[in-house]
């Protein structure tokens, strides 16, 4: 095991300093990025997807619950399992109440949907304490419409924008296994509603998500994004808000 090297203070501030530079560069970049994302194109939802859920049957649109955005969580989760994936659930485990407390007041739901059946999701969301909406999309094609249940037998494989053959050879080349299919995968997917139409504006897989860091990230990722007065481009949400962290306004 190695460890940084042990220097002044002096020294260390200089070097911090010069870090400081390149992190600025990057905020400033992410900035840009963040806008160019809000700036995509989106396209209409036409297909009927009916989702199960405690409260019985959901739409698409019901998800919603009221709110102009949904985020939806690619929960892998294949029928046959008993429980749901330990990457995603460790994920979720992160992912506190507060986080969806503060994406409501920016007009944003967050859930999760796997393609299980919804008595072996809502028996392990209780076996691990969980209180979030999470929805099975069993007997739907939603999972595969959004890539994340590949099977070849009725959707030709896509994930993360790569084909089945991109992702053989990516494979091959990590020495990973070829995968039997059906295969589950993770991802989050964002919707914007525009009346009673329901819009997909931005999905990410594999370690797009990874940028997931608090709910400012989260909202990044929207069409609306944060909906704060400095943010590019303007006028995107009903409300504008102060670049407020605290998420009182």
């Amino acid at each position: 095991m190695t460890f940084p090297e042990i220097v002044s203070r002096d020294h260390w501030e200089a070097a911090r300093k010069q870090l400081l530079v390149k992190e600025k560069r990057l905020t400033r970049e992410r900035d840009a990025l963040n806008a160019e994302r809000r700036r995509l194109p989106m396209v209409r939802i036409e297909k009927d997807y009916v989702f199960d859920g405690p409260e019985g049957k959901r739409t698409l649109l019901e998800l919603f619950d009221g709110r102009r955005q949904l985020m939806i969580w690619h929960f892998m989760f294949d029928p046959s399992w008993e429980d749901g994936c330990p990457s995603c659930s460790a994920s979720a485990d992160e992912r506190s109440d507060g986080l969806y407390e503060h994406l409501d007041r920016r007009d944003t739901r967050f859930v999760h949907v796997s393609r299980a059946p919804l008595e072996k999701i809502e028996r392990y969301k209780a076996k691990k304490g969980w209180t979030f909406p999470w929805y099975s999309s069993y007997g739907s094609d939603f999972n595969y419409d959004f890539h994340v249940t590949l099977d070849e037998s009725v959707l030709p494989v896509e994930y993360n924008y790569k084909t089945a053959e991109e992702l053989a050879r990516d494979a091959a080349a990590r020495g990973y296994p070829q995968w039997e299919q059906p295969f589950e995968l993770h991802g989050l997917s964002c919707f914007l509603r525009v009346g009673d139409d329901v819009c997909h504006t931005y999905s990410t897989y594999a370690r797009g998500v990874e940028s997931l860091g608090g709910s400012y990230y989260y909202l990044d990722l929207t069409a609306l994004g944060r909906q704060e007065e400095w943010e590019e481009p303007k006028s995107r949400g009903e409300t504008v808000h102060a670049a407020d962290p605290s998420f009182a306004d």
